[in-house]
This record gives C-alpha cells, sequence and structure tokens, in this order.
C-alpha cells in the first residue's frame, strides 16, 4: 500500500487493527474513589498505577503512529503489521518497542518486524565530553523497590 493507495477508511482500519493488538488498556488507578471526596485530583494523578497507565499510553501511541507511517509510505506490508502482534501484547514489550521506534527511521520498520522481539539495548559509552545522551534505565516492577 502507497500513500496514494491508502484512504481515510483504510487508515481508519489499519489503526483500529493496531489498537486491537494491544488489548485492554492499563486501570488508570490503583485504588477506587467517590466523586465527593475533594482529593479527587490530587489521587487520582499522583498514584503510580495512574503514572504507569499514562506512560503506557504513550507507548501505544508511538507504535501505532510509527506503525501507521511504516504502512503508508509502503515500507510494511499487512504481513508484517501482523507481525508486530506478540511484540505489542504485554506493557513490557511495549516499552521497549516504542523506544526502538524512537531512535529508529520508519524505514527499519520491516527488521524491527522481523524479530519477534525488538533486539537488546545496550547503554552509550560516551567519551568525556561529548554531548549528553539518553541512559537506558531498565524498567523495574513498581513492587521491587
Amino acid at each position: 500500500m502507497r500513500l496514494g493507495e491508502v484512504n481515510k477508511l483504510q487508515l481508519e482500519e489499519i489503526v483500529k487493527r493496531i489498537d486491537d493488538a494491544f488489548g485492554e488498556p492499563l486501570p488508570f488507578s490503583a485504588e477506587a474513589f467517590e466523586v465527593d471526596e475533594f482529593s479527587v485530583l490530587e489521587r487520582l494523578f499522583g498514584d503510580d498505577m495512574y503514572q504507569a497507565y499514562m506512560q503506557d499510553q504513550h507507548n501505544r501511541q508511538i507504535i501505532r503512529d510509527y506503525l501507521t507511517n511504516a504502512v503508508i509510505l509502503g515500507l510494511l506490508t499487512e504481513e508484517g503489521l501482523a507481525s508486530f502482534g506478540e511484540q505489542v501484547a504485554t506493557e513490557q514489550a511495549r516499552a521497549q518497542l516504542s523506544l526502538h521506534m524512537l531512535m529508529s527511521s520508519v524505514e527499519e520498520a520491516p527488521n524491527l518486524a522481523a524479530d519477534s522481539q525488538a533486539p537488546a539495548l545496550t547503554p552509550l559509552k560516551p567519551s568525556p565530553g561529548s554531548p549528553p545522551h539518553m541512559k537506558l534505565v531498565p524498567n523495574q516492577d513498581p513492587g521491587t523497590s
């Protein structure tokens, strides 16, 4: 599929297929609350589960945009799109894949699709005086702190 061949209906179907592959979103709050409470917003937005929910939503958006662009540009086939199913099924896998997508050009989509799992990331080892860089920090389970 090339850009000229993709109409709005097809684009919506692509986005729907990607969204369906994600499964249900994470709960945004670990604690139930009553509407009458004064501190509802503070508790909601300060909740660790809400933060995990928001990060997962960002990862989903990165993956959705990257894959949609790859299909529109003709870099990813229907089969290639389907091969991302396992890679987007869990929170941890989405976090890893979205980071790879942020650090990769869309032209690399077929390579990411070929792997059942995104390749391992390696930390940068800059020389003294080099510009700032991203430091890769392993994702920790909130219960292991």
